[in-house]
């Protein structure tokens, strides 16, 4: 593949769209001991986990490949995290894992699947309740493991219902712990700990040094590990990254909460909860309005941190404490870089992608890099590329559905935009409404970096909404629905993509196996709600796309592109055999061969240049 301009060319010259899942939901958690996060005993040994057997067992990859490939999804984007490269240990690499992936992704090659390498995190690790970084990073800090749910500085789906009286884990409650002492600590030392807290050093190195500096050796030795793999595309560089504390204002202050549901600790709630303070924490009701209720935070007073070890935000002169009283000494601490106002993306999250890519093309200097911003909108949440920055690098920004996402509720009339609360009303305005909000990603990567290519790195649905109902009654056509209009947004604006995701051992019970999620379209054995995500989509364009429209209600798909006479081998367009058999009509000025058994129509120029259309209806 190349990259000329905003398209990924194959080596014919045709237009590639590349259309794929995340694989797979459940690699965030060891496969053994079992890691699923409802499990309290899987935070315990964490040197000794293996992640050998995610995203399936050896034995089991043929057939997820085969299905996966049948399915048209042949560009995949392969989720690893840190902690499997290097959970022993600092330096301790995990040979049989990385011996494992290399066979998978052997097997992948052999099924014509394509990958790209996403490390991946979701607020910082396992330990402050996602995924990601090993747990002795934490420990590095002289944070006792032990503690973190304790003193508030993390709310976890394992240890949830010991501290809420046997509650049920809320509903996607985890993204609050961006507001919560410990990922928001980890995440402003890893990208601006030489700012923040420059005296801070482990093993003679700068806090941020040394964590970055591990980040990349690890990902590093992964790579040559899989450096002649041929499934691998290219590689991501973090997940969703975030800025912690970094930019804020005011410590005495929350802005900008990632949840608006629950307890909001400010940053100063927060420092001080984790330092043996107990704290009282006002709590959100779902319109992000302050309730009557509040929660405690440390009700017992204890310290996070091992005898020996200081809040680093102490050491740095944040704040100190006298008689027993803590006191706020700079509130506006992160609110400055270079003694101006700190920009995130600018000053720490685009030099860290710069070092990270320089670093990866130590082992190859042709590869592809998928970049991201920090989950959210505007020019603080989103990246910039300039003519002189490295090449061949993708934005792989990512989009939900974001009320259907956190209400576990979707209808297809009815929407929230998220960057005002204003309600959207009828199915044609919601639609709308989503192609518009992908539309604004594409003409910011037009505008600001440098036109390069857009992936659609993570979108998709909870399976398990409306109160599980589909899983007693096997109807998924609300879940079609949703999908195909997120799948209708997508071929709008002619994207990359890749669904989120697909679990091998996803169950209606557990879900994807972390923190309660379930947006798996494959589980217990079986593909769920196909018609919304398997669809006829053009792989491979002979010239250059213009229009994709799929009326799945209709059984009408209809393809429009600008030919190109010089190039000889076809337009390649897949059509899913649930839908499309022998008596397929298909309507077309150019010749075309279709092949039902491969579910592929090929459609050739035969010299001719300019516009031509493709329509191809199921009786």
């Amino acid at each position: 593949m190349i990259i000329d301009n905003n398209r990924i060319l194959d080596e014919d010259g045709r237009t590639l769209i590349l259309r794929g899942v995340n694989l797979g939901g459940s690699s965030k958690s060891p496969f053994g001991p079992p890691g699923s996060s409802f499990r309290p005993e899987s935070l315990q040994n964490p040197a000794e986990v293996s992640f050998v057997g995610r995203p399936f067992p050896l034995e089991e990859a043929e057939s997820h490949f085969e299905r996966l490939s049948r399915a048209g999804l042949t560009f995949l984007r392969f989720v690893i995290t840190w902690e499997a490269l290097e959970h022993a240990g600092p330096g301790i690499y995990d040979e049989a894992y990385l011996a494992y992936l290399r066979k998978i992704l052997i097997m992948a090659a052999e099924k014509g699947i394509a990958v790209f390498i996403d490390p991946h995190q979701d607020v910082w690790s396992r330990w402050t309740g996602g995924d990601g970084a090993p747990a002795w990073t934490l420990e590095k800090l002289g944070m006792d493991l032990t503690k973190l749910d304790t003193t508030g500085a993390v709310i976890t789906h394992q240890h949830y219902s010991e501290f809420h009286q046997g509650a049920p884990y809320p509903r996607m409650m985890w993204p609050s712990n961006y507001n919560r002492y410990a990922a928001a600590t980890m995440f402003s030392l890893f990208f601006g700990g030489k700012t923040y807290a420059p005296d801070l050093y482990i093993d003679g190195k700068n806090v941020q040094d040394w964590l970055q500096d591990h980040y990349f050796a690890a990902l590093r030795h992964c790579y040559r590990r899989l450096k002649n793999c041929g499934a691998i595309a290219g590689w991501g560089v973090m997940n969703e990254p975030h800025n912690g504390f970094i930019a804020h204002q005011n410590l005495e202050q929350t802005e900008n909460p990632v949840m608006p549901l629950g307890p909001r600790p400010s940053p100063w709630d927060a420092i001080r909860a984790a330092s043996g303070y107990t704290v009282k924490v006002p709590v959100y009701n779902n319109f992000g309005k302050r309730s009557f209720k509040s929660e405690i935070f440390n009700p017992n007073a204890q310290s996070l941190f091992k005898e020996g070890a200081i809040c680093p935000w102490k050491q740095a002169g944040v704040w100190a404490d006298d008689g027993g009283k803590p006191y706020l000494i700079r509130k506006d601490h992160f609110a400055q870089y270079a003694g101006r106002q700190a920009h995130f993306i600018t000053d720490f999250h685009k030099p860290f992608t710069l070092r990270y890519i320089a670093a990866m093309q130590e082992a190859d200097e042709k590869t592809f890099f998928f970049i991201e911003g920090i989950p959210g909108s505007g020019d603080k949440a989103h990246l910039t590329w300039e003519k002189n920055d490295p090449p061949n690098v993708i934005n792989a920004a990512h989009w939900y559905d974001g009320f259907a996402l956190f209400t576990k509720r979707f209808q297809p009339w009815f929407t929230v935009n998220p960057a005002n609360a204003q309600v959207i009303i009828g199915k044609k305005k919601v639609q709308n409404h989503f192609s518009n909000s992908l539309a604004g990603g594409i003409t910011w990567a037009r505008e600001k970096m440098n036109n390069m290519p857009c992936l659609l790195g993570e979108f998709g649905l909870a399976f398990d909404m409306n109160n599980r109902r589909a899983f007693t009654t096997g109807d998924y056509s609300l879940h079609e629905e949703a999908l195909t209009m997120y799948y209708n947004a997508v071929d709008a604006n002619l994207l990359h993509s890749t669904l989120w995701n697909y679990t091998a051992d996803n169950t209606n019970a557990a879900g994807d196996n972390w923190n309660d999620e379930d947006l798996s379209i494959f589980s217990e054995g079986k593909e769920r709600a196909v018609a919304g995500w398997k669809r006829p989509y053009p792989m491979a364009t002979a010239g250059e796309p213009l229009a994709i429209k799929w009326d799945y209600k209709q059984g009408i798909f209809h393809y429009r592109f600008k030919a190109d006479s010089t190039i000889t081998a076809p337009t390649i367009i897949y059509l899913p055999a649930e839908f499309f058999g022998p008596k397929t009509s298909i309507t077309t000025p150019l010749r075309f061969e279709f092949k039902p058994e491969d579910q592929r129509l090929l459609v050739y120029n035969d010299g001719f240049g300019g516009e031509s259309e493709v329509t191809v209806t199921l009786f």
